[in-house]
């Protein structure tokens, strides 16, 4: 297993607030961090050592980043897998470009997830009115029509019922291919967070709660506030998907918890996500940690929580309740830099810390 030492560089394709939370998780390990962005002034890039602005299929600009580096890694998916294939000529990337490549397509993803005898939502892929028409009828009445790709937060999503006008809808959304999935009633929404590092070492953080609002997490409770069997159930399949595509860094796996006490999985993140956000405070080992410790090949911190946590997100104008939250000794404010708060756009988060729990479940 090769050791990315303390002193060198981390390289973070993306530089947004996760990139920025790897940068400000890596220094007091020793590592500096170098963000490859498109976007000027962007979260990451205020805390990082350096930054490069340029598109992410500029090749040029990749195997500059990538001479100036030792290990890269990613905070989100909307980057074409193919420049990370660039990037492999030259330098390490965790996890790499296969792993990037399922997880960027919905239907590559379910199909991945299903080979492996994991339940996910009945799904069809979508190509023209014509064949939308035809889904529904199997797996109506309510659903939800997505973009395969390039699709976050809520964006590129379309509720479906008996009401909806298909042709109009699908000329309307403009997608080349969508995939339709049927709306299940759920009991909760949990995820599950996975570390693995080269040497096969995996740790899963505890399951949580997320509760979403207009299609963007709102809320995440931590733990879930579900029975052990079903803790062990949701690390289960965790373990299987991470082992399955030998996973070097970490994975978040969104869950439905069905009323049955059955699950299926909704989507797979290969990058800390935002309902981990709460290790930060929480946890002996933050999630952005924890990233940095499984991709330069360093053994993975204890995933044990102090406290329970309710993590809260400041979208759009919410940022502005950080002066309420100032004078709550149990929350911890975190605002990531950005100039404009638009509506939908996160801008910090709250961690509000609660009563240490009486016991660990340990992984």
């Amino acid at each position: 297993m090769k050791i990315i030492k303390p002193g060198s560089t981390i390289g973070v394709i993306g530089g947004g607030q996760l990139g920025r939370m790897i940068a400000l998780a890596a220094a007091p390990l020793g590592y500096k961090t170098h963000i490859f962005t498109d976007i000027k002034n962007g979260s990451a890039s205020h805390v990082a050592a350096k930054t490069i602005v340029a598109n992410y299929d500029d090749k040029k600009a990749l195997e500059r980043f990538a001479k100036n580096v030792d290990v890269v890694t990613f905070e989100f998916e909307n980057i074409p897998y193919e420049s990370i294939k660039t990037l492999e000529k030259t330098v390490v990337v965790r996890p790499g470009w296969e792993l990037l490549h399922i997880c960027q397509n919905r239907l590559r993803e379910k199909d991945f997830i299903n080979e492996l005898g994991i339940k996910t939502a009945p799904y069809k892929e979508i190509t023209s009115a014509k064949t939308l028409a035809q889904a529904y009828k199997t797996i109506g009445p309510k659903c939800i029509l997505k973009t395969v790709e390039f699709g976050y937060d809520g964006k590129g999503q379309h509720i479906i019922d008996e009401n909806s006008r298909l042709e109009k809808l699908w000329n309307e959304a403009k997608m080349g291919t969508g995939i339709l999935e049927k709306m299940v009633d759920f009991d909760k929404e949990i995820s599950v967070i996975i570390a693995r590092n080269e040497g096969g070492e995996v740790i899963p953080y505890i399951p949580v709660e997320n509760i979403h609002k207009n299609g963007v997490l709102d809320i995440t409770l931590a733990p879930a506030e579900i029975d052990l069997s079903i803790v062990e159930k949701a690390w289960e399949i965790a373990y299987k998907i991470s082992e399955k595509i030998q996973l070097v860094g970490l994975l978040a796996i969104e869950m439905f918890l069905l009323k049955n006490g059955d699950i299926l999985v909704n989507e797979m993140a290969p990058r800390p996500h935002n309902s981990g956000h709460w290790t930060i405070d929480a946890c002996i080992t933050s999630q952005f940690e924890q990233l940095v410790r499984a991709v330069c090949g360093l053994p993975l911190g204890s995933t044990d929580y102090y406290s329970y946590a309710i993590m809260k997100n400041l979208i759009g104008k919410d940022i502005e309740s950080w002066k309420e939250f100032i004078h709550d000794s149990d929350s911890k404010i975190h605002i990531y830099g950005k100039k404009e708060a638009r509506e939908g756009r996160k801008m910090g988060h709250i961690t509000h810390l609660v009563v240490p729990p009486d016991e660990i479940i340990e992984p």
